[in-house]
């Protein structure tokens, strides 16, 4: 039985990214943070991670051809 929507192997890995971080994606990237896409505080993936409004979240998904493939969200109300 899955205890933690994590736990499905259907749910991508989400962590929110520490601010120190940020700035380093955030150059690496070449974007402005309010650039980037959005994912609500409310949604249950940034909950469990307990993501706020104003951070930045890496999601990981697995990938059959590239292994794994990384996505970044700010968190919004």
């Amino acid at each position: 039985m899955i205890k933690r929507l994590s736990d499905h192997v259907l749910v991508p890995r989400h962590e929110v990214v520490s601010r120190e971080e940020e700035a380093q994606v955030l150059t690496k990237l070449g974007v402005e943070k309010e650039k980037l896409p959005v994912i609500l505080e409310s949604d249950p993936s940034a909950m469990e991670v307990k993501a706020k409004k104003g951070d930045l979240v890496r999601i990981v998904r697995k990938s059959p051809t590239a292994g794994e493939t990384i996505y970044y969200r700010r968190v919004v109300g």
